[in-house]
C-alpha cells in the first residue's frame, strides 16, 4: 500500500504548524526586595542555575535587596543626610544580612554558611560571585536608592544601570518575574 506523495510532501508544513515557534533566549527577572540571607540565597541559586540553562537573567535589587550589592561589606554609613547614614549604617552589606528566622543575634547566616560549606554547596558570596560570572544584568530601584541617599557608587560595579520599574519591565517583557 502507497502512501499519498501530496500528503507527505504537506507534512513538514504540517509539523511547523502545530509545533511551537522557537523563541528568543527564556527570560527570567528576578526583583529582590528582601535583605534576608536564605532569601538571597534562593534569589541568587535561581539566577545562577537558570543562568547556567542559558536563560537571560535580571535581577532588579530594591530596598533592602540592595544590600546583597552593597560596595562596602559590614555595617558602614552611606548615602547623604542623617537619616540615609544612619540606614546605609544598618544595612550591613551581604556579609551582615540577617536570616529571616531563628537568626539568633546574627550568629545564624555565620551557621548557614558554616554547613553550606561543609556540604560543598555554594555559598552567598559564591553565589554573587557565580552570577557575575554567568553575566547576570543587575540593576538597582532608582526609588529606593532616591529614598535611601544613595547613589551607584555605593553599589559593586556590576550593576549595570539604576533605573525605575517601567523600565524595568520593558527589559523584563516576555519572561517570567519572581519577587524574592
Amino acid at each position: 500500500m502507497q502512501g499519498n506523495p501530496e500528503f507527505c510532501r504537506q507534512i513538514p508544513q504540517l509539523i511547523n504548524a502545530f509545533m511551537p515557534v522557537p523563541s528568543e533566549k527564556k527570560k527570567l527577572s528576578i526583583i529582590s526586595f528582601s535583605g534576608d540571607f536564605d532569601k538571597l540565597v534562593a534569589a541568587f541559586t535561581l539566577a545562577t542555575g537558570s543562568a547556567a540553562v542559558n536563560y537571560e537573567v535580571n535581577i532588579f535589587f530594591t530596598f533592602w535587596g540592595l544590600n546583597a550589592v552593597k560596595k562596602k561589606q559590614g555595617h558602614s554609613p552611606v548615602g547623604t543626610g542623617f537619616l540615609a547614614r544612619f540606614f546605609g549604617f544598618l544595612m550591613g552589606g551581604r556579609n551582615s544580612v540577617p536570616l529571616s528566622r531563628l537568626n539568633f543575634l546574627g550568629a545564624s547566616p555565620k551557621l548557614m554558611t558554616y554547613m553550606m560549606r561543609k556540604r560543598n554547596v555554594a555559598t552567598l558570596n559564591e553565589l554573587v560571585q557565580a552570577a557575575i560570572d554567568l553575566e547576570v544584568n543587575f540593576y538597582a530601584c532608582e526609588m529606593s536608592m532616591h529614598i535611601l541617599g544613595i547613589t551607584k557608587d555605593d553599589f559593586i560595579p556590576e550593576i549595570k544601570e539604576v533605573l525605575g520599574v517601567p523600565k524595568f519591565l520593558e527589559i523584563t517583557e516576555g519572561g517570567e518575574r519572581l519577587f524574592i
